[in-house]
């Protein structure tokens, strides 16, 4: 008799600019191997200070979409974004999978896979301000709007875990832990 695996979970990152969201997917996954980190398609540049993604060109990404190269896109400030379809068939294997999301595609997760958690990582004002100023990557126009969104609100029904990123990485990758171990079993 074989032994059925469940799928994994898509854990879904969201937070505002500055929150430290790669930071703290990248030591998570650090510490937990068997997790597989998602980059994003965007129609930004691969140079792009700061980063974590893989740019292509509007036509690229509207050819990879039109082909099913996605299990998720969505567009946000402008730009284009996805997540690989390679990431069904970690789930399939029953791998968690962590990608950086946008909140507006949240209210997907469930219909679209079978297990997911959302993380919702934040900080405060200040040190978003700072961050956001540190990375250089937009004008302190733009950084003022980014500022501005950061105190959003999630669809109504969603549940997320809340990292307060504004201590060391090892406490927010501790509170993830924390908050995911019951599930992990």
């Amino acid at each position: 008799m074989s032994r059925t695996v469940p799928p994994g979970r898509f854990i879904a990152v969201v937070g505002p600019s500055g929150a430290g969201k790669d930071s703290v997917m990248e030591a998570y996954c650090a510490a937990h191997p068997d997790v597989m980190r998602t980059r994003r398609v965007i129609t930004r540049s691969e140079e792009a200070v700061g980063e974590d993604a893989d740019g292509v060109s509007p036509a690229e990404f509207d050819a990879l979409a039109a082909a099913g190269g996605f299990a998720l896109h969505w567009q946000a400030h402008g730009l284009s974004y996805g997540i690989p379809a390679s990431v069904e068939a970690a789930l399939a294997e029953g791998r968690d999978v962590m990608a950086n999301l946008s909140r507006s595609v949240l209210p997907l997760l469930q219909e679209r896979f079978a297990r997911s958690a959302i993380v919702l990582i934040t900080a405060p004002a200040e040190v978003l301000a700072m961050r956001l100023a540190a990375r250089g990557r937009e004008t302190p126009e733009e950084q003022a709007r980014r500022l501005k969104r950061a105190q959003f609100q999630l669809a109504e029904g969603l549940d997320p875990i809340v990292i307060q990123n504004d201590g060391t990485l090892a406490e927010a990758v501790a509170g993830i832990d924390a908050a995911l171990q019951p599930e992990r079993a």
